[in-house]
């Protein structure tokens, strides 16, 4: 099979939907609204949808990886958003492993945003 694919763009629900459009607003990407319960998040090439939509075990079990340039330099901009005190979400440290190194985020509805850099 020969893919000549442009893009891949997730889909996670929220359990708040103002709460999360807000977060990822917060967060940097710039948002589209597709629907009043459906939005297009963007960064660079890079995006996802967000629907007003939630189910426990499938937001708690998705996970999203997002590799940068510089994870410390990310994560001390994740500090500076103050998002554990403004949406109550939880802010994992750097951890260093063989194949790079990431810190980890979840937002307002669970998903865990893995924030990375492989080695080279």
């Amino acid at each position: 099979m020969n893919h000549k694919a442009i893009s891949i763009r997730p889909f996670i629900g929220a359990k708040d939907f103002e709460i999360s459009r807000s977060f990822y607003r917060d967060l940097g990407f710039e948002e589209g609204v597709l629907d009043p319960k459906f939005s297009v998040f963007e960064v660079g090439e890079l995006a996802f949808y967000l629907q007003d939509y939630y189910d426990k075990s499938w937001n708690e079990n998705t996970m999203i990886f997002l590799e940068v340039e510089d994870v410390d330099y990310y994560y001390k901009e994740l500090l500076a958003l103050n998002l554990t005190e403004k949406y109550g979400v939880k802010l994992t440290p750097i951890v260093h492993q063989d194949w790079g190194s990431e810190c980890f985020l979840h937002d307002p509805s669970g998903v865990l945003w893995h924030f990375g850099k492989f080695n080279k």
